[in-house]
Order: structure tokens, then sequence, then C-alpha cells
């Protein structure tokens, strides 16, 4: 009584058109997504990734804690000792470097 009943249309020719005209909208959102927070967060990252790579003696950085220093000794690629105060020296792992302030020159 309060259902009405369904009638079965023909599928048309535009069957195929139709189908990727509703996955139109879903393709259009990922490109968005793609090009304003994907591709600028990848981008953001392979600087990080090639300033702590190129962090070496006697440039002074930033770590993501705030806490300014000189890198005194490269341990290994994932350590660095920065001294933050005279005679004051820490372990600092490489990807917590957030900036790094004065690059020295390399000695050749």
């Amino acid at each position: 009584m309060f259902a009405s009943p369904a009638y079965a249309q023909a599928a048309g020719a535009g069957g195929s058109a139709a189908a990727f005209g509703s996955f139109l909208p879903l393709i259009l959102i990922f490109a968005i997504m793609y090009f304003l927070l994907i591709r600028p967060q990848q981008k953001k990252l392979k600087e990080h990734q090639a300033m702590v790579a190129a962090v070496r003696r006697g440039d002074q950085v930033v770590t993501a804690g705030g806490v300014i220093g000189k890198v005194s000794k490269v341990i290994d690629e994932r350590e660095i000792e920065v001294e933050i105060a005279p005679n004051v020296k820490v372990k600092v792992m490489k990807h917590t470097l957030s900036n790094v302030l004065n690059k020295t020159e390399p000695t050749e």
C-alpha cells in the first residue's frame, strides 16, 4: 500500500559514460587533495631529509625542542653531538633537528 512498484528502465547507450560521470567528482577531489596536501608535504619532507644529511661539524642548529647549539661531532648517520653551552654536550638524533641557522663552509 505504501510502497510504489519499481519499474526497470532500459539501459541507454550512455551507460559507461554515466558511470564515468558519477566517478568524476571523486577523481577531482582526489586530484585536489594530492596537489594541495600530499605533494607539498612530500616536498617538505625531502627538503628536511636533505638538510639533515648535510649537517656538519660547526653548524649551528635548532632542535625540535627549541634548543640552540653548535654541532661538535657527527657520530653517525642518525646521531650528532651538540654543544649547548661551554663544556655541555648532548647527543641529539638528527631527524629531530628543525633548522640549521649557520652553515659552515666546507674545508677542502
